[in-house]
């Protein structure tokens, strides 16, 4: 992929720095102070969820605890002004049991991510998550 937008430079670093569990003012270094982040329904959420800033940095902390391990891998970006696209794929390895799976189990999310920019800040994240089945 050839980066030829700073934004999109950005949104690999920041999905880096989630895959090597950025939190607190690590994470918030990407982040706009007034960001929300929307998370569409899906097999984890099935409510969906909203989160500004500190429930980001909450959320961060949380997976930290359940997940042993993560990857976000960008397969594409696309950029148009202050906006990025990103076509990722999420692995994490439990590291506690989540409901009939075990501690080490492996979970895939095939994302779409839309960001919007605000002073080279994430302004607002948008996920479509698509999970591989859970079992």
């Amino acid at each position: 992929m050839t980066q030829t937008h700073p934004n999109i430079d950005t949104a690999i670093r920041y999905h880096e720095a989630v895959s090597q569990w950025a939190t607190g003012d690590r994470l918030a270094e990407f982040l706009h102070q007034d960001v929300i982040h929307r998370e569409l329904p899906n097999a984890l959420f099935p409510q969906g969820a909203v989160r500004d800033l500190a429930a980001m940095r909450a959320a961060a902390e949380s997976g930290r605890a359940k997940l042993a391990a993560q990857r976000y891998e960008v397969l594409n970006a696309v950029a148009s002004g202050e906006q990025v696209a990103l076509e990722v794929l999420w692995t994490g390895t439990l590291a506690v049991p989540m409901g009939d799976l075990p501690a080490g189990h492996v979970l895939r999310a095939h994302i779409a991510t839309f960001l919007e920019f605000r002073d080279g800040k994430i302004a607002a994240q948008r996920n479509y998550d698509c999970y591989e089945p859970l079992r």
